[in-house]
This record gives structure tokens, C-alpha cells and sequence, in this order.
């Protein structure tokens, strides 16, 4: 090819493409191939160097890369991140679009050994459904002898062992065909603290409400009708919320998307709260606690409450970052509260 024609070529780019374009095509053209060193967060030593790797590709990718030189850090417990004390970085992330040249350097992070959310929610769960009905059915070695396999003679304790039953059996199911989890594992360290938490406190609150003194409520049938209609509201009203977000997200997407009010009544609470699936479970256990009259679940309910708080400022928090139309008239849990 001639020079004029090499030149009338360059001046045509020039014109579609700008010069600062131009000079971008010409440098990836020149280098189309990034290297990438990934560092230890705490010691800066080299773990990895990979050559050729292309710009489309994804921190997922490149996690996978990494596990093959280091088969002890599957991906799963790889945080990748752009500084060492940085957050970690997503595994859709592409690397052509990240603040990086040509050669990239990351730092890892060991998260630890990790366990399937669904594995640790099924734990969790499992656990206060088996040892409520323990203490239920009085089962030997928990009260006097002479109470072994007896049953309580108040209704009460029999409708509560329902509620609580169901309560649980319900998390189950969802937790098999209803939740979509944006990640695919904890740290297994999280089982232990879960199972202590939810194992412990279906422990304490069963064994009170079984016990052969178990006083019923104060107000009696009125008090416990009352709380029964207020723990089945809340309950139908979670799962409503549970399938409204679960709508949200086509199956294998991490698409995140602003929740609104559905045709069902129990979702319109979006209007005004941003987890309204927090606000209907703190619903349920506030019924549960007038229905039983109960110190251990009043306690119970307020700690998870604390927690639910915690939980539902974040995903507030995050919302308000993330979609500037994010509705300005919700709070976090409690409408105009809190």
C-alpha cells in the first residue's frame, strides 16, 4: 500500500472516529491483551502473573484462572480487589472497564472456607423445628419424669407449637423454591453463629411455653385470637413480599432492580418501607409473643428486631446509592420511624 493511500486512510478515521478515539483504537490495537499480577493483601507478595488475558474478561474469569495455580482457593473464597483494603470487586466486573493499564494488578484476599446459603439457611431452620417439638412432646430428660410424653392441658401451647411450626416449615420452602441468592455461599464460620442463634433461642422459648407450669395469656381467648390474626397476617404478608422479590430477579441474574407495589395488597407497604419483608417477620414474632405471653420470645423479638434494623438500613442505604429515583418517603423497617 502506497503512503498517500496509507495517509487517506488515517485521515478517514480521523473523521468518523476523532483524533482521542483514533489514538484509543490504535493502542488497543497495538496491545489487545492485558497482564494481570494478583498480590497478597497483607504481604504484597506475587501469588499469580497471567499473560494474554483478554479485556473482556470477567473477575469471575479470572478467579478461575487464579484457582488453577492455587487449587487451595477455590473460587468461591477469593476476594479480588483493586486495593488491598479496598472492597472486593464483583465477578461480573469486566476487566477492560476497570481503573487499570494494560497491566493489572490486584490484591486477594483469602474469605475462607464457604458453605451454600442454601445449605446454612436449611441448617438453621431445621434446627428450632426439631427442638421446639422436642420440648412439645416432652420428650425424657427435659422435665420431671412424671411429665415424660404428656401434653399440656392449656390450647395455647398446642396452637403456639402450630404457629412456630409453620413459621419454620415456611422458611424451608422458600429457602428451597422461592429465594434466589445474589451469592452463592457464606463463610462456614456463619453456620455456627447462625444455628447458636436461632438453635438457642427455640431451646429457651420451648421450653417455657412447654412447661407443665405454663400460665396461658392474661386476657385469655380474646388476647390469643387477637395475636393468632396478627402472627397469620404477617406470615402471608412476608411470603407476599418474598415472591414479589423473587420476581425481580430472573433465575441465574444478579439484576437488581427498584421493588414496587404488585396487584397484592400486602406488598403495597413498598410505598413506604424499603424492606417490608423485615417489618412483616417483625409482624409475626410480636404476634407470637402476645399469643404466648413469654419472656424468652419477647426477648427473642427484640434482639431479631435489632438485627432486622441493622440489616434493612444497609439494603436502604444501598438502594439510595444505587438508583437515584429510589422513592424519598421510605424509611428502612418502620414507616416514618425508623
Amino acid at each position: 500500500m502506497s503512503f498517500c493511500t496509507t495517509h487517506l486512510c488515517k485521515e478517514v478515521l480521523l473523521l468518523h472516529l476523532g483524533r482521542g478515539s483514533y489514538q484509543n483504537q490504535l493502542c488497543r490495537s497495538m496491545s489487545d491483551k492485558f497482564k494481570v499480577e494478583i498480590l497478597d493483601a497483607k504481604t504484597k507478595d506475587k501469588l499469580c502473573f497471567l499473560d494474554k488475558v483478554e479485556p473482556n474478561a470477567t473477575i469471575g474469569e479470572i478467579k478461575s484462572m487464579f484457582h488453577k495455580s492455587h487449587p487451595q482457593w477455590y473460587p468461591a473464597r477469593q476476594s479480588i480487589r483493586l486495593d488491598p483494603k479496598g472492597k472486593s470487586l464483583k465477578d461480573e466486573d469486566v476487566l477492560q472497564h476497570l481503573p487499570v493499564g494494560t497491566t493489572a494488578t490486584f490484591y486477594f484476599r483469602d474469605l475462607g472456607a464457604q458453605i451454600s446459603w442454601v445449605t446454612v439457611f436449611l441448617t438453621e431452620y431445621t434446627g428450632p423445628l426439631v427442638i421446639y417439638l422436642l420440648f412439645y412432646f416432652r420428650v425424657p430428660f427435659i422435665y420431671a419424669p412424671k411429665y415424660d410424653f404428656t401434653t399440656s392441658k392449656h390450647w395455647v401451647v398446642h396452637l403456639a407449637c402450630m404457629c412456630h411450626s409453620f413459621h419454620y416449615v415456611k422458611r424451608l420452602l422458600e429457602t428451597l423454591f422461592v429465594h434466589r441468592f445474589s451469592h452463592g455461599t457464606m463463610p462456614l464460620r456463619n453456620i455456627f453463629k447462625n444455628c447458636t442463634y436461632y438453635w438457642g433461642f427455640a431451646a429457651w422459648m420451648a421450653y417455657y411455653i412447654n412447661h407443665p407450669l405454663y400460665t396461658p395469656p392474661i386476657y385469655g381467648e380474646q388476647q390469643i385470637r387477637l395475636a393468632l390474626i396478627i402472627f397469620l397476617f404477617c406470615q402471608i404478608g412476608n411470603f407476599s413480599i418474598h415472591i414479589a422479590l423473587r420476581n425481580l430477579r430472573p433465575p441465574g441474574s444478579k439484576t437488581r432492580k427498584i421493588p414496587y407495589p404488585t396487584k397484592n395488597p400486602f406488598t403495597w407497604i413498598f410505598l413506604l418501607v424499603s424492606c417490608p419483608n423485615y417489618t412483616y417477620e417483625l409482624g409475626s414474632w410480636l404476634g407470637f409473643t402476645l399469643m404466648t405471653q413469654c419472656l424468652p420470645v419477647a426477648f427473642f423479638t427484640l434482639v431479631g428486631f435489632i438485627q432486622m434494623t441493622v440489616w434493612a438500613k444497609g439494603k436502604h442505604r444501598s438502594y439510595l446509592k444505587e438508583f437515584r429515583d429510589y422513592p424519598p418517603l421510605r424509611s428502612p423497617i418502620l414507616p416514618f420511624v425508623l
